[in-house]
């Protein structure tokens, strides 16, 4: 049959088909929707989802230019099921999806250098439109590339409000008599919800799409957190089964978006209805059904989950010594033998808890050692705010030092575009990275203060010295083999030398 549907979209956006079908009964579980989609020697399967309202919907991603040919198939009667669709050049600044390279390094799948600041932010799709707006407004002027945020609400302290919307059609508890002095046992509190697992809210996921859009518009990865123990809805202790609907749902709803990647959990450690088997489970189906392989991992609270696991592409770690966080990449790195993402290295702030009071130079150390040491620093903030909005959590707006710092350390590490990797002849006593290209070296020396730094290298290097608080960068002209620069005596400074 001659195919009676075409369209156009960009390599790497989101092709879209929708359709009108049942509404009796339960729809969420009585029916069902496929595609096949082929380009080439590309063919790929995706599975669609009902959206509410009648309307059934499939999502595709496009990986290459050309003309593809698609065909439905569903669990009910349905007309011009098949098409074409023909896909152009990807739009200026869109690289792909970020994948794995030569081990440790993360990358975009046409092989631009992808370079990973990511920060925090847990429930700020779940916060008023305006809130949202100012988000992504704080955002947009900052140097974060990656945000970690909750697909299901949280409950924690300063964040005991109700979320804008629910995923699940259903009853909440009352939470008026909750304080941040009381705020319960979270899995004991979920006993007065009332909710219908067999049936999603598409409102609450609709909202969720929209904000992983605009962050692709700014160029910002959507690390999306699957399950997490702050909880009061009973959304936590969900049975397997409910858990597994769940996660099929927003694997057809999100996966086609260039920017998504996947975190099992957030703190999968203090989830005491889950085991081992049930995380590794969840792997499972979430590998058999993302068909674009968008980076996985799992999050840690007390103990690492096993990062040698092979459906695990990267780490995504909380540090777990009180002190010590980014100074141990480089042996994360070497015993996991993947890419080193420090999604939790504490956060600055002046809230009462050890992991919120960072100040803006300890949180800037850290994400100029993480960096030289081969990894990917993540940023926090905890600020107490009269209006109750802690970035944390809610989104709003940075109060910290450490952002314009994160901008600054961004702008020094542009200056290698292939990348860094830790360099084995540094120092003892410094933090020393070497690009890929073996032209550039970077050396960070923390809250430590020489009066000078002496090197001896062979052949010609033109030396910028940086102090990466002060946020200042001074040329110091072209030295030759052994030489020495003077420094001004103050912690958090930074030279780079670079071959001629």
């Amino acid at each position: 049959m001659e195919p009676l549907f075409t369209k156009a979209v960009d390599r790497w956006d989101v092709f879209e088909w929708s359709c009108h079908g049942p509404t009796e009964n339960n729809p969420f579980t009585d029916q069902w929707l496929k595609a096949e989609f082929s380009c080439g020697l590309e063919s790929l399967c995706v599975d669609g989802f009902y959206d509410g309202d009648g309307v059934y919907r499939v999502r595709f991603m496009p990986s290459r230019e050309g003309t593809y040919r698609f065909r439905i198939t569903t669990s009910f009667p349905l007309e011009n099921a098949e098409g074409t669709f023909t896909v152009g050049a990807p739009q200026a600044g869109r690289h792909g999806p970020v994948r794995v390279a030569d081990t440790w390094r993360l990358v975009y799948e046409d092989g631009t250098p992808y370079l990973c600041l990511g920060t925090t932010c847990y429930v700020w799709a779940l916060q008023s439109d305006e809130l949202v707006a100012e988000t992504l407004q704080t955002l947009s002027q900052s140097a974060f590339t990656k945000i970690r945020f909750c697909i299901f609400p949280k409950h924690y302290a300063y964040n005991l409000h109700e979320p804008y919307s629910y995923p699940f059609i259903g009853t909440p508890m009352d939470s008026s008599v909750l304080t941040d002095q009381n705020f319960g046992d979270y899995n004991e509190l979920s006993s007065g919800n009332e909710w219908d697992f067999t049936r999603f809210n598409p409102a609450h996921f609709q909202r969720l799409e929209r904000c992983i859009q605009a962050l692709g518009r700014l160029g910002i990865e959507a690390d999306l957190i699957l399950f997490h123990p702050y909880d009061r809805w009973g959304f936590s202790c969900m049975p397997q089964e409910a858990d597994l609907r769940y996660l099929r749902y927003v694997i057809a709803r999100f996966s086609a978006y260039h920017n998504v990647w996947w975190s099992l959990a957030n703190e999968y450690d203090l989830m005491k209805h889950k085991t081992l088997a049930d995380w590794e489970k969840i792997a499972q189906v979430l590998c058999e059904n993302d068909p674009y392989r968008h980076l996985r991992s799992i999050h840690n609270c007390f103990h690492f989950y096993d990062y040698n696991r092979p459906w695990i592409t990267h780490c995504s770690i909380q540090r777990n010594d009180l002190y010590k966080s980014a100074e141990l990449t480089n042996q994360w790195r070497e015993r996991y033998r993947k890419p080193v993402v420090l999604d939790e290295i504490a956060y600055e702030g002046n809230i009462q808890y050890g992991w919120g009071n960072l100040t803006g130079e300890e949180m800037t150390r850290r994400f100029w050692e993480g960096a030289l040491r081969g990894g990917y620093p993540g940023h926090g903030e905890t600020f107490l705010d009269p209006s109750g909005i802690l970035w944390w959590s809610h989104g709003g707006t940075l109060h910290g030092d450490s952002p314009a710092r994160i901008r600054f350390l961004a702008g020094v590490l542009r200056q290698v575009p292939e990348g860094l990797q830790p360099n084995p002849e540094a120092s003892w006593d410094e933090v020393g990275a070497v690009s890929l290209s073996g032209t550039q070296y970077l050396y960070y020396y923390s809250f430590m203060r020489p009066g000078f730094r002496d090197f001896h290298m062979e052949g010609r290097y033109a030396v910028t010295v940086y102090d990466t608080w002060n946020m200042t960068e001074e040329d110091r002209g072209v030295y030759t083999d052994s030489f020495r620069i003077q420094l001004p005596g103050r912690p958090y400074m930074a030279i780079r030398l670079q071959k001629q």
